[in-house]
């Protein structure tokens, strides 16, 4: 049986939660939340993202993006790595060593023994492109 574990919710999304609980008890249905309360909401989505506020809170997915203005925020989402440039201290390297590691595990060694490298980027290259 696959159960999906659901992460805890933030703390300042709970405390927003309440806010938000107690207007609502205080209010006829349907009554629109006040400009305070959507702009903490909203601070909140470019921290934690827009569905992981909206779905606690119960607000409208597309009312909070629309609000969010296109404004960046911050993904929860892992990031790939970035380019990382590799500057050999000296031009009279002897002897180098590049270990690459793929997101699946996979694993390549580079080395040679030359003053000048390889082209070696041409081979990370091929090797990415196999990984899909």
């Amino acid at each position: 049986m696959n159960r999906k574990i659901t992460p805890p919710i933030p703390e300042a999304i709970v405390q927003l939660q309440r806010q938000l609980d107690q207007f609502r008890s205080t209010q006829p249905r349907r009554t629109k939340l006040p400009e305070s309360l959507w702009q903490a909401a909203v601070e909140l989505a470019r921290q934690h993202g827009i569905y992981p506020v909206a779905h606690p809170l119960r607000l409208d997915y597309m009312g909070l993006k629309n609000r969010l203005g296109g404004l960046p925020m911050l993904r929860r989402k892992a990031t790939k790595p970035a380019f990382v440039e590799l500057v050999a201290p000296q031009a009279t390297a002897e002897e180098c060593v590049i270990e690459f590691e793929s997101t699946r595990g996979s694993k390549m060694r580079i080395q040679w023994k030359a003053s000048a490298p390889r082209d070696w980027v041409s081979l990370l290259r091929a090797w990415r492109e196999t990984e899909g």
